[in-house]
């Protein structure tokens, strides 16, 4: 806390718009829309890496946050205030931080990648400045951010040293998936036994199986899509681009909204519109766009 109350001290109008806009590169609306792009039009191979390495890290964070249960800083301390703007998406526990696992499974895969050392030095930067941003708006202290991106760098490495048995070699693809579906199943059981036991609220339970849910949208996405569907991405111009991306991701927001409005909010509808809507980028929406193009050729 102590960390903390000096980055408040040196809080100004400027600086609090400037680290609200740092901190959305860790909003999943982002990255969602990121991996999405790589996925359906750039490259289907790396936009797999990122979503294994962000589905897997989301879940150890969300059951390291219901596991050790620590609140918001203003709850630890109630003389301290975070900047307004940035409470309501400080949702769930504090530990660890939710907006830095997503913003270092982004840039810290995009670093790997890239053969530019300023390219590298650039993405380590990103998510170092997200996590910063989220300490600076008093919504996580440093061992929420460092904890998350140990984890979500730990994951990273693994998955990049796996990388060609999960994406070259998988002759098998129902074992990937049902080991991915397990993990997001056990995370999904852990939180609801917790809420049904009284030690944690449903409100809490809901980011963890949200992230559960998925999980399992992207364990089922990827059997589906390796079996099955086969399509294949590649860098198009950038009008092909735009024409693909927009619909499919208005496609996305619609089903998501769509999906609240029709089944409300709780825990089981919520996984379900998470399952759904991560099928529908890996499955459904390559499907449509797919058959589109066949169509026209």
């Amino acid at each position: 806390m102590t960390f903390l109350r000096l980055l408040e001290g040196i809080r100004t109008p400027f600086l609090d718009k400037l680290m609200q806009l740092i901190t959305y590169f860790g909003q999943e609306i982002i990255i969602i829309a990121v991996i999405c792009t790589l996925y359906w039009c750039v490259d289907k191979r790396f936009a797999y890496l990122l979503g294994f390495t962000y589905f897997t890290a989301g879940l150890c964070v969300q059951v390291l946050k219901i596991t050790f249960r620590i609140p918001r800083p203003w709850i630890l301390d109630p003389d301290f205030h975070a900047v307004e703007s940035a409470l309501p998406a400080a949702t769930g526990y504090s530990f660890p931080s939710g907006h830095t696992q997503g913003a270092t499974c982004l840039f810290f895969p995009l670093a790997l990648k890239s053969r530019r050392l300023l390219c590298r030095l650039l993405c380590c930067l990103a998510f170092l400045l997200v996590g910063f941003s989220r300490m600076y708006l008093g919504c996580h202290t440093p061992k929420d951010v460092l904890t998350s991106m140990a984890v979500s760098i730990l994951v990273s490495c693994i998955i990049w040293r796996l990388q060609d048995a999960l994406l070259s070699d998988a002759s098998h693809p129902e074992y990937i998936s049902l080991v991915l579906a397990c993990i997001a199943a056990f995370s999904a059981a852990y939180a609801l036994i917790l809420n049904a036991r009284g030690v944690i609220d449903a409100k809490y339970a809901m980011d963890c199986c949200k992230a559960s849910g998925a999980g399992l949208g992207f364990a089922a996405g990827w059997y589906a899509e390796q079996r099955y569907l086969h399509f294949s991405s590649g860098f198009i111009s950038v009008k092909a681009l735009l024409f693909t991306v927009i619909p499919g991701l208005l496609g996305t927001l619609l089903l998501k909204e769509g999906f609240s409005l029709l089944f409300g909010s709780s825990v089981l509808a919520k996984s379900s519109e998470y399952f759904i809507l991560v099928l529908w980028i890996l499955v459904i929406y390559p499907f449509l766009f797919t058959k589109a193009q066949r169509r026209n050729v």
